[in-house]
């Protein structure tokens, strides 16, 4: 068996999902396989990939689901793989050519039973380096003390070990498609740390149709998705008062979004929620006003997390 599972989750990308495939061609380590979960695209993706499996160039597993968003194909793949390690690589994205050896190395040499995996860094596509370098001299940590004790910013690389990843499946609200992947991530992160490689595993690409550039359309469309994402990080132990007030902010906000009148029924703090209540009110307001032209109720859910 295999050690690693690049695992992809794709939505109407025929266009660009050929990145991944080159450049695990390109992968001076084979010891991968490719799993790529279809989100029921309609561009001719299924047949393109295929095509590529006919080729027996690379290891390539297939899922076709109906469309679910991003976080229900990762639940898919998570469920799909058996190798030790597991890393995701956006259908916009591509990995170094070394890319493949210096995760299953850096394993080998480091595997533990005591952490989650290990946590690279993301390159834009010029070579420069996502946000900031991880910490000199620090071996391991968890993601939310990276971001908000060492200062650390920008999105990373996150490999996981798969038995680990199957924990915690992300919900599924009907008619919605977003859950904050990081949900996971925090709740492994209760028990287990990341081990830090400041080599680059990824290099990026954010594509106009992509969900970082879409964020107030994420939060018209998936309200319950993340009420549910911050309700839920307002039970961590992490963060201090600042933190999970602006949690409750945000849930007072997605929660009006939704239409749920029993928002303040299951909350974990109740005072610090009623005391969100008007700036989440301003926030509702504010995503409401700036999403007034372009939002259809109606509309048909096809892309991440738009989708």
């Amino acid at each position: 068996m295999k050690t690693l599972t690049v695992f992809t989750p794709t939505y109407n990308r025929a266009y660009c999902l050929h990145q991944v495939y080159e450049s695990l061609q390109r992968q001076t380590c084979k010891d991968f396989e490719w799993l790529i979960i279809d989100d029921g695209s309609s561009d001719g993706t299924k047949e393109l990939v295929a095509d590529w499996m006919t080729e027996e160039r690379v290891p390539i597993t297939y899922v076709l689901q109906e469309n679910q968003g991003m976080h229900g194909a990762h639940n898919t793949a998570y469920e799909q793989m058996e190798t030790e390690l597991n890393v995701c690589i956006d259908s916009d994205d591509y990995m170094p050519d070394d890319a493949v050896e210096q995760i299953v190395a850096f394993w080998n040499k480091h595997r533990s039973d005591k952490v989650c995996g290990f946590v690279g860094l993301d390159a834009y596509i010029d070579g420069s380096i996502v946000g900031s370098e991880l910490p000199e001299g620090l071996t391991s940590a968890t993601l939310f003390d990276l971001y908000h004790k060492y200062g650390v910013t920008g999105d990373k690389k996150l490999v996981y070990r798969t038995a680990l990843t199957k924990l915690y499946p992300y919900p599924l609200f009907a008619g919605e498609r977003y859950v904050g992947l990081d949900y996971k991530y925090h709740y492994l992160n209760q028990q287990y740390e990341l081990l830090l490689l400041n080599e680059v595993l990824c290099h990026v690409e954010y594509l106009p149709d992509g969900s970082s550039r879409n964020m107030l359309m994420q939060y018209r469309k998936n309200p319950q998705g993340f009420a549910f994402y911050r309700k839920s990080l307002m039970r961590l132990p992490i963060g201090g008062t600042a933190f999970k007030y602006r949690q409750a902010i945000h849930y007072v906000s997605s929660s009006l979004l939704s239409q749920n009148r029993q928002w303040l029924q299951d909350v974990p703090s109740k005072a610090l929620t009623v005391a969100a209540f008007v700036p989440g009110l301003l926030l509702f307001g504010y995503i409401t006003m700036k999403t007034r032209k372009a939002f259809s109720p109606k509309g048909t859910a096809n892309d991440y997390p738009l989708a």
